[in-house]
């Protein structure tokens, strides 16, 4: 019965929107993953249709061992749909079993209202977007070469042609290097390469935030990945970083903080440091990352660019106030984690992604940073759109840097204006255009970050520089006075 109520806990995650489908699962225990997993996914798919069949029934009311609807939807999902509740006797599955006639027979009704005879018909209809984006896997090269990759798999029958063109068809990307693109039919989890990590499963779009950062190959090397987990995005950075220098993977949640730990194991990530520690409570000046240079943001958002499969099952249901007042939160600890990561003393390049399609949380935090007094004491500026692949086509929304929406508060938006002309700077991903989720990267750049980097101790920033030269000739000055006194 446990295998139920941990199918319910991902359900009341999701409701509280703790995350996505997606990353809620990997917080499981892997040896019950696929298992839950599975219920988990199936259950949502007719999260709808089962609703009404447990309101018809009573069954909340009826039996009071049903604590709340998600642990009912899970039961009642299996006695209908997947041939019993697969667990001992006990007085939950007594409780569900003593109405399962009743369960039965609103289920009938339901479909011949609906004019259906299948049971398949009463499934969510999914994502059509879905269907057009494809398998994108990652070669791991810290494990093996691209050229390898492909060699494999053409050895496998797997020809370079359009993916979409059959299900034995594979493509090289033009953006991401070591990105290969298959038919999205095909499965790879029991492929012999991803169980050993020499393939990452991960979307296009979620690799651009570590091209963009570009981290340095050198055994001098610090970089950050503020908030880490799964570790998609920082076992891409240590291969960026040929496994040299030294890669801190922060993540404060203890069971995807273990999920991390596992990922850059299975990778191969030597240089990579997992830490189980809140980014934000991170002290710049501590000696072990004061040299960082640069450093990956890619924190909590609403997830609203993600079509992928799975998370067009949560519920689509959620009133503009609560939606608004969701949104402003998450803006808010977004904001702060950018203004945080400016505050380390030589960092010279500052990634900032999202999987959102929403501005309050992209190019309206972006913007909001760059009139922070972070970064003013720092001298960031946006990245030229040359360094933020220039080869991409989709870039900010101008109109969103003018200033706040209507809706927006103006406690936490400024309604001075960014130059529209910075839009090319920043990087979008549309989720029905693109053939990826939806997306967006910004990167901002620090002149004094740089000139700290290459000068070491001895470095300091131009206003400190200034406001140290006027105390010095301040303190001349009122000596000079003093000994013409005297």
């Amino acid at each position: 019965m446990n295998f139920y109520f941990e199918a319910c806990q991902i359900l009341d995650r999701l409701d509280a929107r703790q995350g996505s489908i997606k990353s809620l699962l990997s917080t499981l225990p892997a040896k019950n993953r696929a298992r839950t997993a599975a219920l988990v996914i199936e259950t949502l798919k007719y999260k709808a249709v089962l609703s009404d069949v447990i309101a018809a029934s009573k069954l909340l009311t009826e039996e009071k061992k049903i604590t709340s609807l998600n642990l009912a939807l899970v039961l009642v999902h299996d006695v209908l749909l997947a041939g019993g509740i697969q667990a001992g006797d006990g007085p939950v599955k007594q409780a569900v079993l003593r109405h399962k006639t009743r369960l039965w027979s609103e289920l009938q009704r339901i479909k011949v209202k609906r004019g259906v005879k299948s049971d398949e018909e009463l499934a969510h209809p999914g994502d059509e977007r879905a269907a057009r984006i494809p398998r994108y896997v990652r070669v791991n090269t810290l494990l093996w070469t691209t050229e390898e990759a492909i060699r494999h798999y053409q050895s496998q029958g797997f020809q370079i042609s359009d993916p979409f063109s059959s299900e034995k068809s594979f493509a090289r990307d033009q953006h991401v290097p070591d990105l290969l693109l298959f038919n999205p039919h095909i499965q790879f989890h029991n492929d012999v390469h991803y169980k050993t990590g020499k393939i990452i499963l991960q979307d296009k779009a979620s690799c651009f935030p570590a091209i963009v950062l570009a981290p340095p190959s050198s055994e001098q090397a610090v970089v950050i990945d503020a908030t880490a987990a799964p570790g998609n995005k920082t076992s891409h950075l240590s291969a960026l970083m040929g496994g040299k220098g030294k890669l801190y993977a922060f993540e404060r949640d203890k069971k995807r903080f273990s999920t991390l730990k596992t990922m850059l194991a299975k990778t191969s990530c030597k240089n990579a440091e997992a830490l189980n520690i809140d980014f934000l409570n991170v002290d710049p000046s501590h000696p072990r990352y004061t040299n960082t240079t640069h450093i990956l943001l890619d924190p909590s958002c609403s997830g609203s660019g993600i079509v992928n499969r799975l998370d067009h099952l949560e519920s689509e249901h959620e009133e503009t106030e609560e939606r608004e007042e969701r949104l402003n939160k998450l803006a808010s600890f977004q904001l702060n984690v950018i203004k945080h990561a400016m505050k380390f003393p030589r960092v010279r390049r500052i990634v900032y992604s999202t999987c959102s399609i929403n501005a309050i949380e992209n190019e309206r935090v972006a913007c909001e940073a760059l009139r922070s007094d972070e970064a003013r004491r720092r001298n960031f500026k946006l990245a030229p759109p040359e360094e933020v692949l220039p080869s991409w086509h989709r870039r900010g929304l101008p109109d969103e840097l003018e200033s706040p929406g209507e809706n927006d508060e103006p406690s936490f938006f400024s309604l001075t204006p960014v130059s529209t002309e910075s839009a090319s700077s920043f990087v979008r991903c549309s989720p029905s255009e693109d053939a990826t989720n939806g997306f967006f990267v910004s990167c901002f750049v620090s002149i004094d970050g740089a000139q700290a980097a290459r000068s070491g101790d001895n470095f300091m920033p131009k206003k400190r520089k200034r406001d140290a030269e006027s105390s010095r000739k301040k303190r001349k000055k009122a000596k000079s006075t003093m000994q013409i006194l005297n």
